[in-house]
């Protein structure tokens, strides 16, 4: 690598270190003002993480792009990435209209994983959005990935990437299987808790009322 490289490489990773300084903070206010508003707390923990340049590299040479900056900016997406972690799956779904209706983060693009699940049975819902950063140059929007999600969902997906590491993506049939039944009763698990809940809101309201 160049020493031009180098530089670019460097002021690009300063850019997703913004970008994720202000997603991270933007996401921190929308969720203590909906518990200020509601007096619930609709999330259980956050992730976030700049991916590492190897990952990077080899997402690019998995679509055959050659390995520059440049691609890294342009065709690597969820160089920057938040993970957000609730109990319910209603949660989920208030969490992404929450964030739509930020003035701060703009959504351009949406993924339902949870509606329409991938092959391996791997559930989640992805926002692809646009954070604004500001640097002497001036004001730049920069690419980011948020991943909203049920804590079921969240073990599944952490089970499922060790698996992926240790066979190397080449897990053998009888575990894809079986990882492919486990999502079946995640879900089905994540709409009896839902169900639970719901339930527990309406003796709340009802206690509430004869009192």
């Amino acid at each position: 690598m160049s020493e031009e490289q180098r530089k670019e490489l460097k002021r690009l990773l300063l850019k997703y270190t913004a970008a994720l300084k202000t997603l991270e903070t933007q996401i921190s206010i929308l969720i203590q003002d909906y518990e200020q508003q509601n007096n619930y707390n609709l999330v259980e923990h956050v992730k976030s993480r700049i991916k590492c340049l190897e990952s990077a590299e080899k997402k690019l040479v998995s679509r055959n792009y050659e390995v520059t900056v440049e691609n890294i900016e342009k065709h690597v997406h969820d160089m920057v990435g938040v993970r957000i972690v609730c109990a319910f799956l209603s949660d989920v779904y208030k969490i992404v209209e929450m964030i739509e209706k930020s003035e701060t983060i703009q959504v351009y693009a949406k993924k339902d994983y949870i509606a329409h699940p991938k092959e391996s049975g791997y559930s989640s819902y992805h926002l692809l959005v646009y954070v604004p950063i500001y640097l002497l140059d001036g004001k730049e929007m920069v690419e980011a990935e948020i991943q909203i999600r049920t804590l079921a969902m969240d073990f599944w997906a952490s089970l499922d990437h060790k698996i992926q590491y240790k066979f190397q993506g080449s897990v053998p049939k009888q575990v894809q299987d079986n990882m492919y039944k486990c999502a079946i009763d995640i879900n089905d698990l994540d709409h009896k808790m839902l169900i639970l809940n719901d339930k527990m809101q309406e003796y709340k309201e009802e206690k509430d009322r004869k009192e």
